[in-house]
């Protein structure tokens, strides 16, 4: 299969993923295990995304470098509920720190 036949086949898939949220009856998604689920999937997916960034090399293999470090402080961060922007400056600065002693 050709690129843009891939992207094409990917754009009409996401197209009726969209639509099919649209046409989905609303009395199916008021039960409360649904309402839960669709509550936590975002922070899933963003876990997801999060610990494939931070944790795997572009070939996939597992990796511990300054972005693993910089998670791990924005970690304890959130856990004495540092606010969201203290947050993101302390992991950054954490990354930054290591990279410029050479590590990562």
């Amino acid at each position: 299969m050709s690129l843009w036949a891939t992207v094409l086949v990917a754009s009409a898939l996401s197209f009726l993923l969209k639509l099919g949220g649209y046409v989905v009856p609303h009395h199916w998604l008021d039960g409360p295990r649904i309402s839960r689920v669709t509550g936590l999937l975002p922070v899933a997916l963003l876990s997801a995304l999060v610990m494939t960034q931070a944790f795997t090399t572009s070939g996939g293999a597992p990796i511990l470098d300054a972005r693993a470090a910089a998670v791990g402080v924005a970690v304890v961060a959130l856990l004495l509920r540092a606010p969201f922007l203290v947050v993101i400056i302390l992991a950054a600065a954490t990354a930054a720190a290591l990279r410029a002693f050479g590590w990562g």
